[in-house]
């Protein structure tokens, strides 16, 4: 993905930068020099010790940061240039590590990135469940409802979740008054119990039960 010599604006490189993958979550500091523990999101860590530079981000804070080295294993441990100390490397615990989907594991069959489940639409097929309260004879049951779009994957208690942007679809699924003060938000695990088929070419995901959006 090779780009011209031309010097990107401001807006580009927010852009190119919101294309990169979460690779790892730092979990807390390992003695006295700044080093840190890492977990990496894929369960993989080669791709780790070719890094050279990251972005690290918390919240809404993000700052990029030179390689010094990676080693290790169980915990993996990351020394970033301009982290000398324990206190320092304190504060980026919970901060998510990021580079460019070319330095990201590498994806074998059936497989993709969690950042590419964003913008997904959400979907649910009335047939899947029998008790449903989606018994209203204006909806088909072989026709997938459009529940929202997934707006983040975040990290829960148990687990990612799915942040999910609900439609008006879903006041009819469930039987509730139309709410158009504001768009509701939901927090869905990202489990097989909940999510079926994750078709990232089409980006629609299809949710298992409703019942979970209460």
């Amino acid at each position: 993905m090779k780009q011209s010599m031309k010097k990107p604006s401001s807006e580009q490189k927010t852009m190119n930068k919101s294309k990169d993958l979460v690779i790892g979550i730092i979990r807390g500091t390992h003695g006295l020099s700044g080093t840190m523990k890492i977990e990496s999101t894929s369960g993989e860590i080669d791709h780790f010790f070719s890094l050279k530079e990251v972005r690290v981000k918390k919240e809404n804070h993000s700052k990029e940061f030179k390689v010094l080295s990676v080693f290790g294993a169980t915990p993996l441990l990351l020394q970033l240039d301009g982290i000398e100390s324990q206190e320092e490397a304190k504060k980026l615990v919970g901060s998510e590590i990021l580079v460019p989907r070319d330095m990201a594991c590498p994806l074998y069959e059936d497989e993709y990135y969690v950042e590419d489940l964003k913008e997904s639409a959400l979907l649910y097929l009335p047939s899947n469940e029998a008790n449903a309260k989606d018994a209203s004879t204006e909806l088909d049951r072989n026709t997938p409802i459009l529940v929202g779009y997934i707006t983040d994957v975040v990290e829960g208690g148990s687990g990612q979740l799915l942040e999910v942007a609900l439609t008006e679809s879903v006041n009819l699924l469930m039987q509730k008054p139309k709410d158009t003060e504001k768009t509701q938000k939901v927090f869905i695990p990202f489990r097989k119990e909940f999510i079926g088929t994750v078709d990232i070419a089409k980006k629609e995901v299809q949710l298992m039960h409703l019942w979970i959006l209460e």
